[in-house]
């Protein structure tokens, strides 16, 4: 039922009277004329359209994947960009030697960038800290194409999904690559390698690989971001409280990509076992 008094308080004013022209202003709609316009077959449709966009301009919680545009001070961007740089540069430089040799080198890049970027386009709300967990792809990306070319597919994704997805950001893109492209490329390549040698069975091996690169990639996400941030305060408190708050999504996602990464692994060594012939080898079968 409408209520006349919050009819009757409904104001106008001068500069929004010149705008409505000849209409009346709301405060002279009785209650019998407000419920007979809407009962109209020609008004309904604009009545629910317009409740529609209300309900769609509500200000709503944002969460941001990667590190977002504007977080770090651009003393740090520059830094982390000078960072990421030599990696991605190494990287590209691999590429072209291997595509010398190998001819069917460069689709498996295409397709291992492509898994990467969709991979790490699956975001879970992180509250407490302004933004999001996600997978990352980049352990399976590193022992398929290794870490230097990980880092050129990482940067590839993380670009497109800034521009045409608001994923990141452009002056923290640097940043993005060193935490998912370089650290989670080059523990995930390392841990596996080092498994391997110790025995271990390809799917442990890939499994370990699939976590930790994950948990590397956000370690190194905390330490730019408390890095930049922590300003008067201790850095050491600011570091553990920014992983603090991805620990309860992180966590379980972590182990979900060791599962991907291994089980990943186990259908090329089952179809494709060709791809594999740069894989660091050792250990059991």
């Amino acid at each position: 039922m409408i209520d006349d008094r919050i009819i009757t308080r409904t104001t106008v004013t001068p500069a929004k009277a010149g705008v409505q022209g000849n209409r009346a202003p709301l405060s002279r709609l009785s209650r019998t004329d407000g419920i007979a316009a809407v009962g109209k077959g020609g008004t309904a449709p604009l009545f629910f359209l317009s409740l529609v966009v209300s309900l769609c301009a509500l200000p709503a919680p944002a969460f941001a994947m990667h590190i977002s545009e504007g977080i770090l001070p651009i003393s740090w961007a520059v830094l982390w960009y000078a960072v990421a740089l030599p990696f991605v540069a190494w990287g590209l430089r691999d590429l072209r030697r291997r595509s010398e040799e190998t001819p069917w080198f460069k689709p498996l890049v295409g397709l291992v960038g492509a898994a990467v970027f969709l991979i790490s386009c699956m975001p879970i709300p992180v509250p407490s800290a302004g933004t999001c967990s996600h997978p990352s792809g980049t352990g399976i990306a590193a022992i398929l194409i290794g870490p230097g070319l990980t880092a050129v597919v990482a940067s590839i994704a993380l670009t497109l999904q800034a521009l045409f997805l608001a994923h990141g950001g452009i002056t923290t893109l640097g940043a993005n690559i060193v935490s998912m492209g370089v650290a989670g490329a080059w523990v995930g390549w390392g841990v596996f390698t080092a498994a391997r040698r110790l025995g271990l069975p390809w799917f442990a091996a890939a499994f370990l690989a699939g976590i930790l690169s994950d948990w590397a990639t956000y370690a190194t996400t905390s330490l730019e971001l408390a890095a930049a941030l922590h300003g008067d305060g201790s850095f050491t408190a600011m570091f553990s409280l920014i992983l603090l708050a991805f620990v309860p999504t992180q966590l379980p996602l972590g182990i979900l990509e060791g599962f991907l990464c291994a089980g990943v692994l186990k259908f090329i060594r089952s179809r494709r076992p060709e791809l594999l012939r740069t894989v660091p080898t050792g250990g059991a079968a």
